[in-house]
């Protein structure tokens, strides 16, 4: 089996050296043997689990998602209907985020058309807006 250095891992699967480091403490990649020199020598497999990590990162998912994921993927008995079960709950996940990201949208808008931005800033309906009434993560500012 061909093994590769910490630098050679990093260029090939588009990552930091600091990032291979990271996912070894994370024990999202194995430990490293080491050869007679003291360098790392990662199994030629450590780059295609980093892109792995990497993809599913871009999809949303979380470190621990991800070793949970990886954990099935190595799991010979293991069942797609987990991992189905995991991206449905991401998708879950996302699904609130983009409601409550929508709902940012519209009190930003709503904030906005109630400044013509001709007022002096003392009495700024924005500012009035924000520092008047309780705009916690779950509330929407109502006009």
């Amino acid at each position: 089996m061909q093994t590769f250095t910490i630098g050679k891992v990093a260029r090939q699967a588009g990552v930091g050296v600091e990032t291979v480091r990271f996912y070894e403490r994370e024990g999202l990649i194995p430990s490293p043997l080491r050869g007679a020199s003291g360098y790392r020598q990662y199994p030629e497999t450590t780059v295609s689990r980093i892109r792995f990590i990497r993809r599913a990162k871009s999809l949303g998912f979380s470190l621990r998602e991800i070793r949970e994921l990886l954990s099935l993927r190595g799991d010979p008995a293991g069942s797609s209907a987990e991992v189905k079960a995991c991206a449905q709950n991401k998708i879950a996940v996302i699904e609130q985020k983009i409601h409550a990201l929508r709902r940012m949208k519209k009190t930003l808008v709503d904030l906005t058309d109630a400044c013509d931005g001709c007022v002096p800033v003392r009495v700024c309906p924005i500012l009035d807006a924000l520092g008047t009434r309780d705009v916690g993560q779950n509330e929407q500012l109502s006009f």
